[in-house]
């Protein structure tokens, strides 16, 4: 299990409304709209209710939208239509599945969805709403918070888009430790909303209530326009002692919490092991140098270290380690600044010379006898070159660790395969995480180091009566780091009166044992005439435990059988409680003539590689019935709008539903330079032609591209690159290399690569060919099989660019960004882009991502169509 905490994230985003007619300003009223959390004993129960109602003459659309935490699972989702009720079933995930495919086949439903974003996932639905109809949406969900250096944390983003008669935010807390600090915190709250929001505590319990009037919420009297978009914050942290910790008890189940403190820090050893290949090349080498300078800043200087940096061949800082004194850091520092990005990406070699580098300094004693040792790995791709089959490197690494250090894989971005980094990492006891692709890049990478940097416990091991406990949960630990939580769960046997716990574990300085005693009937009458506890919490906190480290589990289990039954086992769980897992989905169907379905399903880290952006698809709403689409999806994806380019720079905006913007992919996907936002692109060219789309003779590159028969997509391109002069011609089939008066083939059923004077080209199976170089552009073609073979041209560290930069494409890259649209119409995400000082009124879209493996990935992007 993670031995990390994660932030409770909420999003409300409530209703988004796609009215056809645009003069029907808030034609969906939300009325009311209701976030009740309890948190008893931190696992949380969340149910938000929206109530909405259609107050003009003809139907209307309108979206709900709440984004929740990764590791929660929904339990339940209900709609209410003029009084009739709509439940969702929770089902095996493979009959969910054959039942939604049956309802495909026959055109009758639409939107599976597997997605992931960086903390949040994002539930979706969409409703057709009559004339003078009212809607009632409830979502429940549960999950138990996790506590990060010292402190549980709920964040609730606030979104609701217009004024709201009926909002609140109700949360209980009962801590029956006792709650040690109480805060909360908002990123929109003025004088007037301060005086909405009410906190009562006492040594055990608060109640925090956030209840704005519509006159609170407005941004001023004369606007209809509401202040509440944005963080409300809720962290809080529990009185504890040097003891064996806390046991609360419900009906037959306990749950334990150990969170020692006041320890002393055990002195770590510590190699961070950077990829420094092409494909890092420009923000992310830079941001992982500036994050390497200040971890190293953050060394305790009773701790030792050593940097690794690899491409195609492997390089040591030094080659052992050294303490972390101020000379040796500065050096180390110093090395830092040098690291470029360039070559192949052998991470085999890496790590081995990693495991090997500590054996040494054990057998010379190097390190103090009481210390942990660990290896950070950092990468953003598959291994290249040496050892290239991920199940052999995970066999190797696991054979020169040995169970005597601990693995922390980071990967970099959606071209990493993080199952591979995940099941490397737990094979050998540590966890994987991925760094996203952004500003905060440098951020995230010092942040996951704070979580690691003290460790206080090593070798825990929580014992209880051999006899009278039942379906234990994880209780031993590798390591355990200040300011996080150990949790353990069980059943207790019915004759059991009084519940012993003994607890061994190592510190720096002396191993340790604690020792505690639970009266089983005195235990139970904490939670006794409490209010707002909801049922049986332990026993639902007991299986949300259990299923998640089962899963864990199954990703490292050796054997096929072993690995069946920890599944089988999670399943079977996820179905009686009716938790939405990676094994169960979400079945909501109408019962009408056409029986509409929809597929709710819990997305995991893994399933989309390439991307964060999400999945979304179906068909046509109809305005004479009330639909349903369900959906996880990327947050920050806020409006659903199609514009077209029309000749002489005459833009025409229409709205629509978002069933309808998901059945296509767009020619192009690019992200403006030194900016996050995406661009859409199609363009009106000849089938069979070839059309300029790069030429920066500055940067020596240059990529044309030729249209298949039908227009819809690119099927080659022909990329240039002046110095080395290599010249690329990428076809369906594959792709042949020219150089130096020789051609080789690199066909798309094998994985290849090939290094020309620092220039690399690289073939992933199947998937995507990048031709990267140290200080220029990365270019990627993806290859998509579904539904027709076709070419995805992006490019990645476009910051490289010159003002130079030419073609159909780089026309984008400079002198090119998004305004605001200050004649914006209410409710509308609309924006102004300007080429050259040329100016176009955009507004959102959904694309499909053809940088996605899943079929069904889309993207909220600004698209335009242009004549070349």
């Amino acid at each position: 299990m993670e031995e990390r905490a994660f932030v409770a994230l909420l999003v409300i985003s409530s209703l988004i409304v796609l009215a056809e007619n645009t003069d029907h300003k808030n034609a969906i009223e939300i009325y009311s709209l209701h976030v009740e959390s309890t948190v008893t004993s931190r696992f949380a129960h969340t149910v938000i209710t929206s109530r909405l109602v259609n107050k003009v003459n003809e139907s209307q659309e309108a979206v709900f939208e709440v984004e929740l935490p990764k590791t929660a699972f929904i339990t339940n989702f209900s709609m209410s239509i003029d009084g009739e009720t709509y439940p969702g079933t929770i089902k095996e995930k493979a009959s969910a599945q054959e039942q939604y495919d049956i309802a495909v086949s026959h055109g009758q439903s639409a939107g599976l969805v597997k997605t992931t974003g960086r903390k949040l996932e994002q539930f979706h639905v969409s409703v057709n709403v009559a004339s003078d109809s009212k809607v009632t949406f409830e979502l429940i969900y549960e999950e138990l918070l996790k506590r990060q250096l010292g402190r549980y944390e709920l964040l609730f983003k606030v979104r609701p888009k217009q004024l709201v008669k009926h909002f609140q935010i109700d949360v209980h807390i009962f801590e029956p430790q006792g709650i040690n600090f109480l805060e909360t915190d908002s990123t929109f709250m003025t004088n007037e909303l301060t005086e909405a929001l009410t906190k009562v505590q006492n040594e055990t319990k608060a109640h925090i209530l956030f209840k704005p009037t519509i006159v609170q919420q407005k941004k001023s009297p004369e606007l209809e326009e509401t202040l509440l978009d944005g963080d409300f914050i809720i962290r809080y942290d529990v009185k504890r002692s040097v003891s064996a910790g806390d046991i609360q008890i419900v009906n037959g189940y306990f749950v334990h919490y150990f969170a020692p403190n006041e320890m002393p820090t055990f002195p770590k050893n510590v190699i961070f092991v950077v990829d420094q290949s092409g494909s890092m090349s420009g923000r992310k080498i830079e941001q992982t140098r500036d994050a390497l300078l200040k971890i190293l800043e953050d060394l305790r200087p009773e701790d030792h270290f050593s940097l690794i940096t690899f491409n195609s061949l492997v390089t040591e800082w030094k080659n052992t380690l050294l303490q972390a004194t101020g000379q040796n850091v500065e050096s180390a520092k110093r090395y830092v600044k040098t690291v470029m990005a360039r070559g192949g990406t052998d991470i085999n070699n890496a790590l081995l010379t990693a495991a090997n580098t500590l054996d040494k300094a054990n057998y010379a004693e190097i390190l103090q006898a009481h210390s942990i040792s660990m290896i950070i790995l950092l990468t953003d791709g598959q291994p290249t070159v040496g050892v290239q089959d991920v199940e052999i490197i995970q066999q190797n690494i696991q054979k020169a660790i040995k169970g005597k250090y601990v693995l922390y894989c980071l990967g970099f971005g959606f071209d990493v395969s993080y199952k591979f980094l995940e099941k490397m990492a737990l094979d050998n006891g540590g966890i994987a995480r991925r760094i996203y692709e952004d500003s905060d890049s440098d951020l995230q990478l010092q942040s996951f180091y704070q979580e690691v940097a003290t460790p206080i416990l090593k070798d825990i091991e929580i014992q209880y009566p051999e006899n009278s406990i039942l379906e234990l949960t994880q209780n031993s630990f590798k390591l355990f780091f200040d300011g996080s939580e150990i949790v353990v769960a069980g059943r207790i046997d019915n004759e059991l009166d009084v519940l012993p716990v003994e607890i061994q574990a190592q510190s720096h300085t002396s191993n340790l044992i604690f020792k505690e005693e639970a009266n089983v009937r005195e235990k139970e009458k904490v939670f006794q005439h409490q209010k707002y506890i909801f049922g049986n919490f332990i026993e639902r906190l007991w299986a949300y435990l259990t299923i998640q480290q089962l899963l864990e589990k199954s990703i490292s289990a050796q054997e096929e059988q072993q690995k069946n039954m920890q599944v089988a086992r999670a399943l079977e769980l996820s179905m009686k409680y009716s938790f939405v897992t990676p094994l169960t989905s979400m079945v909501v169907t109408k019962p009408d003539d056409q029986q509409k379905l929809q597929l709710a399903n819990k997305p995991a880290e893994s399933d989309n590689e390439k991307s964060r952006f999400t999945g979304f698809s179906g068909n046509k709403l109809s305005k004479s019935h009330i639909t349903k689409a369900l959906s996880f999806r990327r947050p920050h994806d806020e409006s659903m709008y199609y514009i077209q380019r029309v000749p002489k720079t005459v833009f025409r905006t229409v709205q629509t539903t978002p069933q309808l913007l998901t059945n296509e992919y767009p020619h192009f996907l690019f992200q403006l330079p030194r900016q996050n936002d995406v661009i859409c692109l199609n363009i009106d060219g000849q089938p069979q032609a070839y059309i300029n789309l790069i030429s920066d003779r500055a940067k020596g590159i240059s990529v044309t591209g030729k249209l298949g028969r039908n227009r819809n997509h690119f099927v080659l391109f022909e990329i240039t690159n002046l110095d080395p002069h290599v010249q690329l011609h990428v076809s369906k089939e594959g792709t042949v290399l020219s150089y130096g008066g020789h051609t080789t083939k690199l066909p798309w059923k094998k994985s290849a690569s090939s290094t020309i004077q620092g220039l690399k080209i690289a073939v992933e199976k199947e998937r995507s060919l990048t031709m990267s170089a140290s200080d220029n552009i990365t270019i990627k073609i993806a290859f998509v099989k579904s539904p027709n073979r076709f070419l995805g041209l992006y490019f990645m560290d476009t910051d490289h660019f010159s003002d130079k930069a030419s073609g159909l494409l780089g026309q984008f890259y400079f002198d090119t960004h998004l305004e605001s649209n200050p004649g914006a119409s209410q409710g509308e995400d609309e924006r102004v882009l300007s080429v050259h000082g040329q100016k176009h009124r955009v507004t959102r879209k959904y694309k499909k991502d053809y940088r996605l493996e899943s079929a069904t990935g889309t993207i909220s992007c600004w698209s335009l169509y242009i004549t070349p």
